[in-house]
């Protein structure tokens, strides 16, 4: 064997798998706990009617969201490969891998543009978190200057680069040494992290406020077709359904693991993160009198704000920012990975020079959407790509593959035998709600 096959066998990414089953769950929930849930989650549930917006979201978690991640768990691990040779392997089974090869690029393409805005938004994330160390946001200077002077144009290559840079020397490390053990590490001190602050928000005078915008129904939001539609698109982005990082994910997973049992933990609990980021930052906003719908401000100027009136404000902000680069490095290590991995299985080239290569790629084009670019350049990959990836790797698991091979791939593993269920809500209601996201968020513009 040549010096390049085996070091092309070497760097085969499927060698590297998960240690065991709660390594590869807490994995997929720290993929899952990102953005949508810290900020977005909140400002959904308010705007579209609290708690009326939870019934439809749930509903789409359970039914939808839950067989899609089952289905793209399922899908990697049976093709021993990230979405390129996923689709090629499943195209093969109708004779045309070529058209696999190509329609594989598209999820591939879609976690890559989604990683690189993360990216921005993880350097960001640092840059307060270095801020509420120091105590600068908390004394000479406004959350607001700071967080202005970052989100211009070319305002955050520093620490945009340090932020890049920590989560690719944590990828480094491989699947069970790198990935495993820093979700194992990060994902856990989120959730006490945020438990703590759930704590102290609910002392504040006022809170109470925030909890009733969460929590109260407005059941005359339940008639208008946008809360559907934006729970249907919050369902399957919090749950990182795109073709890619799941699909990335399943591949590393060994044959004994029940998938169905996974994916159960996985939609649990980043539900329960999506809500216990809600009961964080809404109530505190509330408490001072603050507007809960500021987008990406209410990370870095709202709550900044909030934090400057609490005793031992700069110890809440140490330990609040640190939770959200929990969140916000588990997240972006999965984005990452589809395109690593990709160059790996493709080229054969190693795991390192693979991230190298996508690290570059990564930073050079972010640091053109540092600025007024950056919601641009999510808004498209969100809207037109990410969900396409989803529809794609559904049509292909449950329809272009051979008949039977979803529900041999999702039984392997598994004692119980899998229920009757399991076809039409595959076949049909994912696939056909996939393809209804998909075209809503294109008519609506803001699914994501």
């Amino acid at each position: 064997m040549s010096s390049l096959q085996q070091n092309g066998a070497k760097s085969k990414p499927s060698e590297d798998k998960f240690k065991n089953k709660w390594g590869f769950i807490i994995a997929c929930i720290g993929s899952s706990v990102g953005m949508a849930n810290i900020w977005l989650f909140p400002y959904r549930i308010g705007e579209f009617g609290g708690f009326a917006f939870l019934i439809p979201y749930i509903l789409f978690v359970v039914l939808i969201g839950l067989t899609g991640v089952i289905g793209e768990m399922a899908f990697g691990r049976a093709m021993q490969s990230g979405p390129l040779g996923a689709f090629k392997k499943g195209f093969a089974q109708r004779n045309a891998p070529g058209l696999g090869s190509l329609v594989g690029l598209i999820p591939v393409i879609g976690s890559l543009g989604i990683a690189i805005g993360y990216s921005v938004v993880i350097g960001w994330i640092l840059r307060f978190l270095f801020s509420s160390i120091t105590g600068d946001i908390l004394g000479s200077r406004e959350p607001g200057e700071v967080f202005g002077a970052l989100a211009q144009d070319f305002g955050s290559i520093p620490w945009h680069f340090l932020g890049l840079l920590i989560v690719l020397v944590c990828m480094s490390f491989g699947i069970s040494h790198g990935i495993e053990k820093i979700n194992k590490v990060m994902m856990p001190a989120f959730f006490i992290l945020f438990i703590f602050l759930a704590v102290r928000v609910a002392m504040l005078p006022g809170s109470f406020s925030g909890y009733a915008y969460l929590f109260k129904p407005d059941w005359g939001a339940m008639s208008n077709p946008k809360t559907w539609v934006f729970a249907m698109g919050q369902a399957f982005f919090s749950l990182s359904l795109a073709g890619s990082g799941t699909v990335v994910y399943g591949s590393y997973l060994k044959k004994d693991v029940d998938i169905i049992s996974c994916a159960k933990n996985v939609a649990v609990f980043d539900t329960l993160a999506a809500l216990l980021a809600g009961i964080v930052i809404i109530p505190a906003v509330f408490a001072y009198g603050m507007s809960p719908d500021s987008g990406p401000g209410l990370l870095f100027v709202t709550i900044p704000a909030v934090i400057r009136s609490l005793p031992f404000g700069r110890l809440f902000a140490v330990v609040f920012f640190f939770a959200v680069l929990c969140a916000g490095v588990t997240s972006l290590m999965n984005l990452l990975e589809s395109p690593v991995e990709a160059l790996q299985s493709r080229f054969g080239f190693s795991r390192v020079k693979s991230i190298a290569i996508i690290g570059v790629i990564t930073l050079g084009i972010g640091i053109f959407v540092e600025g007024d670019l950056l919601s641009i350049w999510m808004d498209t990959i969100s809207i037109y790509v990410i969900p396409l990836g989803a529809l794609l790797a559904g049509i292909t698991m449950f329809w272009v593959c051979r008949r039977g091979f979803a529900l041999e791939s999702v039984q392997t593993g598994r004692k119980k035998r899998v229920g009757k269920w399991f076809e039409p809500m595959t076949r049909y209601v994912f696939c056909g709600v996939a393809v209804l996201v998909y075209i809503l968020g294109i008519f609506y513009g803001g699914i994501g």
